[in-house]
């Protein structure tokens, strides 16, 4: 059961009203569904939309960031839980830990580095959640192609594709996302003479 996501958005809120507006949408429609949001925890961009809109329509908000960005990214002061870590890489696996499933909304490097980390792991099989791109706007159509080129020229299995949902509208990623069955395929496309038990 899908109890609390975690959402990956940028601190910045794009120049598009298109990407502003799907965070707020997907914010109360969570809130709406009995369902916590967990993120990074700042109160700018992407991220503090998609905290406020959660806490408008009475649902809860748990936030993690690092204490070297509290100031940077303005750590939002009224959330249900604000937890303040030491390192970044102690900020994605408190995420992980406390989320059911994952999904990026659009943002920058940042926000792409975290959502490839619980993908990579989906893919190595050390994770089952679900894992998924809100493409408002078409933001991730480009991504969404060289994944495609990564299949095509050998380097990520066809089935792999199937571990992330991918939708437009905000309220339909969360119900596909409840219903997702992730692939379970061998990571690796060739007869590699590897002892699989190590893995």
């Amino acid at each position: 059961m899908i109890k609390k996501i975690c959402v990956f958005c940028g601190s910045n809120s794009g120049n598009k009203p298109e990407y502003v507006q799907a965070a707020r949408e997907l914010g109360e429609n969570m809130a709406a569904s009995g369902i916590d949001l967990v993120y990074g925890g700042g109160n700018v961009g992407i991220m503090g939309e998609i905290a406020n809109a959660v806490l408008a329509r009475g649902g809860k908000a748990v936030g993690v960031i690092p204490k070297t960005l509290v100031d940077k990214e303005l750590a939002h002061r009224s959330l249900t839980e604000l937890r303040v870590v030491n390192t970044m890489h102690e900020r994605k696996a408190l995420m992980s830990e406390l989320s059911d499933a994952f999904i990026a909304l659009p943002g920058g490097i940042g926000t792409l580095e975290e959502f490839f980390e619980v993908l990579t792991w989906a893919q190595l099989g050390f994770q089952k959640k679900p894992c998924a791109l809100l493409n408002t706007s078409g933001y991730y159509d480009h991504l969404i192609s060289f994944i495609g080129k990564m299949v095509s020229d050998g380097f990520l299995h066809e089935s792999h594709r199937g571990l992330m949902v991918i939708e437009k509208n905000p309220a339909a990623v969360i119900e596909k996302i409840k219903s997702h069955k992730p692939v379970c395929t061998d990571k690796w496309l060739n007869d590699f003479n590897l002892n699989r038990n190590d893995y």
